[in-house]
């Protein structure tokens, strides 16, 4: 079962730890690093941290149960889509002081992962796609917040890298099994084969974690239509 593939990992400890990561680096920036461009195309890391504060609209509406209602508020915005909501969240934080978007994360995020623990891996969460499993959604938001790490260059300590790729990989099958993506993909001791649309391909774990996340970088080699069968997390 897919759910086996999430089997040795705690969730709310990952998503802990990710947090902390960030929040630190954050906290370590001077104006230069705020500047600077993320991995995220048209992004600073200054937005990326906005990005991050937007979402929390969207945490705590499932955890209240009020999606429906954040969707209408959105919509009388002018908000259509999950793109949509991401720009304007960041648009709407670039004019204020840089301290204030990253307390309003830090407390919001606090709660947010306060309250899913407290739930716990089974309860039930009111989201954009229906009820859904409070475990395995904050296995999708430890996905979002590894990606963002990584793509504002957060340090990763060397006792960390191993785990946190495994668990990434893991989330990674355990997502393209759930949405039946047509993708075949086999996880040997040190690499991962995939097979799409006829196409086969031998990844690294790293790489594959970039594929499930759109995060290769270019002359990456790959055939588009692995490429495409592997986006699942972003």
């Amino acid at each position: 079962m897919a759910e086996d593939l999430l089997k040795d990992w705690n969730p709310f400890d990952i998503f802990d730890a990710e947090a902390a990561r960030l929040d630190r680096f954050f906290s370590g920036l001077d104006e230069a690093g705020w500047q600077r461009p993320s991995r995220c195309a048209g992004w600073s890391v200054r937005d990326v941290l906005g990005h991050l504060a937007g979402e929390e609209l969207y945490n705590h509406a499932c955890l209240d149960g009020s999606v429906e209602e954040l969707t209408s508020r959105l919509t009388v915005e002018g908000v259509s889509g999950y793109n949509d909501f991401n720009e304007w969240s960041v648009r709407r934080r670039r004019d204020v002081p840089v301290e204030d978007v990253l307390a309003e994360w830090r407390t919001k995020n606090g709660e947010t992962r306060e309250r899913m623990r407290a739930l716990g891996p089974d309860a039930l969460l009111d989201t954009m796609a229906g009820p859904y499993p409070v475990g395995r959604q904050t296995f999708h938001y430890d996905s979002e917040y590894a990606t963002h790490a990584d793509d504002v260059g957060a340090p990763v300590s060397p006792e960390e890298t191993d785990g946190r790729l495994l668990w990434r990989v893991a989330v990674g099958r355990f997502v393209l099994a759930e949405q039946e993506a047509d993708v075949q993909v086999e996880q040997t001791a040190e690499q991962i084969w995939v097979n799409a649309d006829g196409v086969s391909a031998t990844l690294s774990y790293p790489q594959f974690v970039e594929a499930t996340v759109g995060r290769l970088p270019e002359g990456h080699g790959l055939d588009p239509r692995v490429v495409s069968a592997l986006r699942c997390l972003a």
